[in-house]
């Protein structure tokens, strides 16, 4: 039997980041229907952000990419909550990545959670690189 895991992703892109990583980030959200062609299908197999809509997580699954103001700023701002299988949590890697060098400042990220399970596994940026998962 599988365990499934709450995985959020919630951070702010610097309002230069690169249209490739944008077009890749609205594909994997679902705002996108197409792959963009210079992603490599054996390092993004498919939509890892795009909420299904008949998820079991209480309040469904939502993805969003933005661009909005942060005061004195834009940036872009990147939230999904969706529900994944235990054999994808690797690829948390995969999006993990394609976020970090793009991300304004360092720090939290997201979190991860088995379903049933009380304790988070704090996702964060650290410097233009992903940092540890804590918990």
């Amino acid at each position: 039997m599988s365990l499934h895991y709450e995985v959020v992703f919630t951070c702010f892109l610097r309002d230069g980041t690169p249209e490739p990583v944008l077009e890749a980030l609205r594909w994997h959200t679902g705002a996108s229907e197409e792959r963009p062609p210079h992603l490599d299908e054996d390092e993004h197999p498919y939509q890892l952000l795009a909420p299904d809509p008949d998820s079991r997580l209480p309040g469904g699954e939502f993805a969003s990419l933005r661009y909005q103001s942060l005061g004195s700023q834009d940036a872009w701002g990147l939230f999904a909550r969706t529900l994944w299988l235990d054999d994808d949590i690797g690829e948390l890697t995969t999006v993990m990545d394609l976020l970090a060098p793009h991300v304004e400042g360092s720090g939290y990220a997201g979190y991860l959670r088995e379903e049933y399970d009380t304790a988070v596994s704090v996702l964060t940026f650290d410097e233009g690189a992903r940092g540890p998962a804590t918990g």
